[in-house]
């Protein structure tokens, strides 16, 4: 790559929101209040799920890797986001760009697949009870995670060489708050149908097929909760199924609304309000979802605390 197209040689420069400043300290509070959540929150889930043993579960494994997935996701963006707002420079170097950017689309993409996942995890629990621990055994959830994460992992390699090979002719700045693929693609001076097409094939198999999936799921879900006659089961089903397609409208509404629609038909304050959205704060509300509608997480804390206070006294 040339120093002139602000490879090698030359910082990035992330403009963020420079043209609305005062809008800057709003949302940099607004955006440091919910990464402490996601960090707060995901964390928690993580550490209920391995020391409670009722929560060994495959759901919980699930969930524990979504977890760790939103930590990862939001701290590869948040805290270079906030130095750039807080400090007088807005540059990120080459190196830390492509990072940026190679573990944005790595993570993205293995939510999407991980959140396919889980639906068919809540299928086989809700639709196959009596099979499920035959259905969904240990080995096999491994390899699922297994899978969204290698299927993460090879899309971020395919769109970031054909991204970062794109010429640039000495743009470098960068009109978002971190490295994301349409920003990047919009600094080229040149239009690459094949990276149209690229990004296209792989917003299908990453967005719209686990989304299908993911609705074929709770369309079979649905059709299974209208035949219990158990009130209290039917409702344990809604608030553990629900939680799940909360999680699933908050982030594939908005990430399909950015990547599966012309880029010039989208503004590029829009864009970034959309992109503040489930980079920053979905992950935040995941745990907030799943565990103020979970009976069995609240159970779970309980017991996690007073064990912790018997220990204390003893």
């Amino acid at each position: 790559m040339e120093t002139k197209n602000g490879s090698l040689g030359t910082d990035f420069i992330l403009l963020g929101f420079s043209n609305q400043p005062q809008l800057e300290p709003i949302i940099s509070t607004f955006v440091f209040i919910f990464y402490i959540v996601t960090l707060v929150g995901n964390t928690t889930i993580i550490a209920i799920s391995y020391l409670d043993a009722h929560l060994h579960t495959p759901m919980y494994f699930f969930l524990s890797n979504l977890s760790f997935l939103d930590l990862c996701y939001t701290t590869s963006i948040v805290p270079q986001m906030l130095v750039n707002m807080w400090g007088p420079k807005r540059s990120i170097t080459y190196g830390g760009c492509v990072l940026q950017f190679f573990f944005a689309l790595d993570l993205g993409a293995t939510e999407c697949l991980l959140l396919a996942v889980m639906a068919y995890d809540r299928y086989a629990a809700v639709c196959q009870p009596l099979h499920y621990t035959v259905i969904m055994y240990p080995q096999l959830c491994q390899k699922m995670v297994l899978l969204s994460w290698l299927g993460g992992l090879g899309s971020a390699l395919i769109v970031c060489s054909l991204t970062l090979k794109l010429p640039r002719c000495g743009h470098w700045e960068v009109d978002n708050f971190f490295c994301e693929m349409p920003a990047l693609i919009k600094m080229a001076c040149v239009y690459s149908k094949v990276i149209e097409y690229v990004v296209f094939a792989l917003g299908v198999a990453f967005l719209l097929a686990p989304l299908s999936l993911i609705f074929i799921s709770y369309g079979v879900i649905t059709q299974t909760v209208m035949k219990i006659k158990s009130a209290a089961r039917w409702r344990k089903v809604l608030n553990t199924c629900g939680s799940h397609l909360t999680v699933v409208t908050l982030f594939y509404g908005t990430v399909i609304y950015m990547y599966m629609k012309p880029q010039n038909t989208t503004s590029q304050e829009e864009g970034k309000f959309f992109t503040l959205f489930y980079t920053i704060v979905t992950p935040s509300l995941n745990p907030l979802i799943y565990t103020l509608r979970n009976k069995d997480v609240k159970a779970a804390m309980k017991r996690i605390l007073s064990l912790k206070k018997c220990s204390t006294r003893m």
